[in-house]
């Protein structure tokens, strides 16, 4: 199990994050297979995939043969047999949901064999829980990617309870083949960039319930002062404010009331309003 013999790969879901996943991996040289049990997603998600990289040629930052060449290496499937055929890397990109995630590992690891490495993308639960469903959970780690990931450039490393050193190393040695920069770190909840991220954004979200600010000057505040990239309502605008909630429930239960969201985060996803993909969230989109 080395990053370098990995030569094909199936992503599975082609939501926001697997395309990018995707996207990443075929531009690496690895022929790679976007899954996904709703056809429109997969379309949606190869369209997207073969955008970003036309804008990139139009940027001058992807070389129009390096484009055609990762295209090439790209197909989408809704045939999770077809998809995961001969790989020696399967990622799950699947909502962030145990339940879902361990059914599909549950269904892959039992037909893949133990030298294939497993990787979930999970940006907060167990990978312990996920890895347990599975024959052979020692080459079962987390990857957890960036949104946008064709532009980010950390990957999360998790090392389950049965992980094998070998998998930790062989996902290190993808994540650089990636051109990413990876870390690694333990399997607790929320890992390392979920629970500081999260909790930036909830207390920017506090602030902006509670009078203190405005959304576009909290998020200002974080850009000019800290240096950060992005603001925090702008980052769960970009995440989505379903994925948010969702995480934050997750470590609330595991870590206590200071994870606890926000009433006005909750009315927001109930109303509709998740951000970029909506149109709408803590900043209009167009």
């Amino acid at each position: 199990m080395k990053a370098d013999e990995i030569k094909i790969a199936a992503v599975l879901g082609a939501g926001t994050m697997g395309q990018g996943i995707a996207n990443v991996l075929s531009m690496a040289g690895v022929e790679t297979r976007l899954f996904d049990v709703d056809g429109r997603a997969v379309e949606r998600g190869t369209s997207t995939i073969r955008g970003d990289l036309d804008k990139g040629v139009a940027k001058g930052k992807v070389q129009a043969g390096a484009r055609d060449a990762a295209l090439a290496r790209l197909s989408g499937t809704t045939s999770l047999d077809e998809a995961i055929a001969g790989v020696q890397l399967a990622i799950e990109a699947v909502p962030e949901k145990l339940e879902l995630k361990q059914k599909l590992f549950a269904d892959i690891g039992g037909r893949l064999g133990a030298d294939v490495l497993l990787a979930t993308n999970t940006s907060s639960l167990s990978v312990t829980r996920i890895a347990s469903v599975t024959p052979h959970p020692t080459r079962v780690v987390g990857m957890h990617f960036f949104n946008p990931v064709h532009i980010m450039k950390l990957v999360e490393v998790v090392e389950g309870e049965r992980s094998a050193e070998e998998a930790i190393v062989a996902a290190m040695d993808l994540a650089r083949r990636l051109g990413k920069e990876p870390i690694r770190v333990k399997d607790a909840p929320g890992f390392a960039t979920s629970r500081l991220g999260v909790l930036v954004g909830l207390e920017a979200i506090r602030m902006l319930e509670s009078g203190v600010a405005s959304a576009k000057d909290i998020d200002k505040a974080m850009t000019l002062g800290y240096g950060f990239p992005m603001g925090p309502l702008e980052l769960t605008d970009l995440v989505g404010l379903d994925v948010r909630l969702s995480i934050a429930e997750h470590l609330a239960k595991e870590l206590g009331p200071r994870f606890e969201p926000p009433t006005l985060l909750r009315e927001k996803v109930k109303k509709g309003e998740l951000g970029k993909k909506s149109g709408k969230g803590f900043h209009e989109w167009t």
